[in-house]
């Protein structure tokens, strides 16, 4: 977006000063929309806005608090008489693990897609703040937010997640302070009756750092399994009631069963991939590349082994590779 020095001196609103808030502001929206390509939209909008607005901003709130307030009514002009985004598991009962499961393919925008962690999370600061940050962003998280109206939603990420006062987002939404408090319990409730949502009437998840190393290793077994393709390895790797799901086909397994099937049967052609890691949604994500019978290897998915416990309890490969690999900086095809 080009903006001219000159539009912005007279009230010190500088582009490269509008542009310090590109991150924080497609953090807050990807919360809000479930979808790294309408959050940079709507900042993007969000920034033209604030441009085109320049010469009527009179310096009542602070610069981030104007954006934000723009933000918020560019994501719900989005999310104006539209379904919310989900996941598979969310629209459909679990299919057999057979090609013929692959006939329906899912609305563009009807599912969660996931974002990477350099997009939205601060390059520094506190890491108690980041690591709360990291688990804000999670697609079990970033799913459940979908579950509230859109107002509800703002509400509870300005004020829980950002840690905005309540006043504050009053005056944002326009609303009262009674109002914002009232749309907080209600969110909350509604998160805690949400799978992967938080438990206990907590609207936060809880940081996650002390399992991190487990994780890691945890999620080290897995790359190693499954480049082996040692599908036995990595059923044991599962939760009992693990879920398998890759967008945007509406098909979903369930259970170590269906899923090492599927491993072993339409999904054999993944033998002989290579997993790159990526920093995603507040953990670690995997490029996926098949083998390439021209040579080398070729995109195929972006993998998301979700864990919890000690075991992997979900599996989501996004296979839109020709939009999303740019967007995490991996190549389309390694030699």
């Amino acid at each position: 977006m080009a903006v001219t020095t000159d539009a912005f001196s007279a009230i010190d609103l500088h582009p490269d000063r509008l542009e310090a808030y590109r991150r924080e502001l497609t953090g807050y929206c990807y919360r809000m929309l479930g979808s790294v390509f309408e959050a940079e939209d709507a900042v993007q909008d969000t920034l033209l806005r604030a441009w085109q607005a320049a010469d009527r901003f009179e310096g009542r709130s602070s610069v981030r608090s104007w954006l934000y307030r723009i933000a918020t009514d560019v994501c719900l002009d989005m999310l104006r008489g539209r379904s919310r985004r989900a996941r598979p598991m969310e629209l459909g009962p679990a299919m057999p693990p057979e090609e013929a499961s692959l006939t329906k393919v899912l609305p563009e925008h009807s599912w969660v897609s996931p974002i990477a962690d350099a997009r939205v999370l601060p390059e520094d600061g506190d890491p108690a703040e980041i690591a709360v940050a990291r688990e804000t962003i999670r697609l079990a998280f970033v799913t459940a937010l979908q579950h509230l109206p859109p107002r509800q939603r703002a509400a509870l990420i300005l004020c829980e997640v950002l840690r905005w006062q309540a006043a504050e987002t009053a005056d944002l939404l326009g609303t009262s302070v009674a109002a914002v408090n009232s749309a907080l319990q209600r969110a909350r409730a509604t998160l805690a009756t949400v799978q992967g949502g938080p438990q206990s009437g907590e609207s936060m998840p809880a940081s996650a750092a002390p399992a991190e190393d487990g994780e890691r290793q945890l999620l080290a077994q897995y790359v190693d399994a499954f480049e082996r393709y040692d599908v036995d390895a990595l059923v044991k790797l599962l939760a009992q009631d693990a879920v398998q799901s890759m967008p945007p086909y509406a098909m979903w397994l369930s259970g170590p069963a269906d899923i090492g099937a599927w491993m072993l049967g339409p999904g054999s052609e993944c033998a002989g991939s290579r997993l790159l890691p990526v920093a995603a949604n507040g953990t670690t994500a995997y490029g996926q590349y098949r083998v390439d019978p021209a040579g080398g290897h070729t995109a195929w998915a972006l993998q998301f082994p979700e864990v919890s416990d000690g075991k992997i309890v979900a599996l989501s490969a996004f296979l839109d590779v020709a939009e999303l690999f740019p967007s995490f900086g991996l190549p389309l095809h390694l030699p």
